[in-house]
């Protein structure tokens, strides 16, 4: 999955700010010089991001490899934005999801730079969404055995994600262990509650899925696939009860995401009482 971003606040004043040096740059040295009127549009395409709006970001992040295409980070970035569009959290992931687009742009990153760790770690996040499980395992290898990956612990979930996927239980369950040694990785904890789903054992995967929302973190305790995972390994267990609280807390996330709309689904199935639904 990609990083969630801390956003911050630009306002308007700063934005049209920053839209007026890049306009006095292209009139004037910027225009002879693509590489500093790159680092000028991937400066943009950063704060439109934070700003939150994606569409602007990215349109400013391609602005910047047109100017320089081996601008590392501004292809990096481009990568990072087109992955964001398949979050869903801008509400079109199924219009704007382009996983080709976003492989491109970490492969060209790569190209440039073969030691980006980071670009890497996410070209195996892509393939691993692209159904290329294999492929994003020998991309994500090298990363967990090199000592000066500072983010290893993203790598280690990635490709226990990938092994898991791909069928490799064990395998899996022990990389996204080495993930967890990082505490505050909810997701590390949740993929592992999938992998111990996947080998039938229930209560391993409860305690998990349990982990995983019980971060200290607000976007961890809002992690509603985690939620939606334990209440339907509780109601297998039979615990119907705590399975109809923790889909309603599904619910309460968001109805409008696949997830939101499967935990409405599961819900209606098992008769949980209207004050499970919010």
């Amino acid at each position: 999955m990609p990083t969630r971003p801390n956003p911050r606040l630009f306002t308007a004043a700063a934005a049209a700010a920053a839209m007026a040096l890049l306009a006095c740059g292209t009139r004037g040295q910027g225009a002879a010089n693509p590489e500093r009127q790159s680092e000028a549009e991937y400066d943009l395409a950063r704060d439109f991001f934070y700003k939150g709006d994606a569409r602007v970001a990215l349109d400013h992040a391609q602005k910047a490899v047109e100017f320089d295409d081996s601008n590392t980070k501004a292809l990096y970035f481009a990568s990072t934005l087109f992955l964001f569009f398949c979050s869903g959290k801008d509400g079109l992931a199924g219009v704007d999801c382009k996983l080709p687009q976003a492989e491109s742009y970490a492969r060209r990153s790569l190209s440039q730079d073969s030691a980006f760790r980071d670009a890497r770690n996410l070209l195996g996040q892509i393939l691993i969404l692209e159904g290329r499980h294999a492929e994003a395992v020998k991309e994500l290898q090298p990363l967990v055995d090199d000592p000066s990956y500072s983010s290893s612990y993203l790598a280690w979930g990635n490709l226990g994600w990938a092994q898991v996927l791909g069928g490799s239980l064990d395998q899996g369950i022990a990389s996204l262990r080495n993930s967890v040694t990082q505490p505050k990785f909810c997701v590390g904890f949740y993929r592992l509650g999938v992998a111990y789903e996947k080998k039938g054992d229930l209560a391993l995967a409860e305690a998990q899925f349990t982990q995983a929302v019980q971060v200290d973190s607000p976007d961890c305790q809002a992690l509603q696939d985690a939620w939606k995972a334990r209440g339907e390994v509780r109601l297998k267990q039979g615990k119907k009860e705590d399975a109809c609280r923790d889909l309603g807390r599904c619910l309460e996330i968001s109805a409008e995401t696949l997830s939101g709309k499967s935990c409405v689904q599961t819900m209606t199935h098992a008769a949980c009482p209207p004050a499970a639904h919010g």
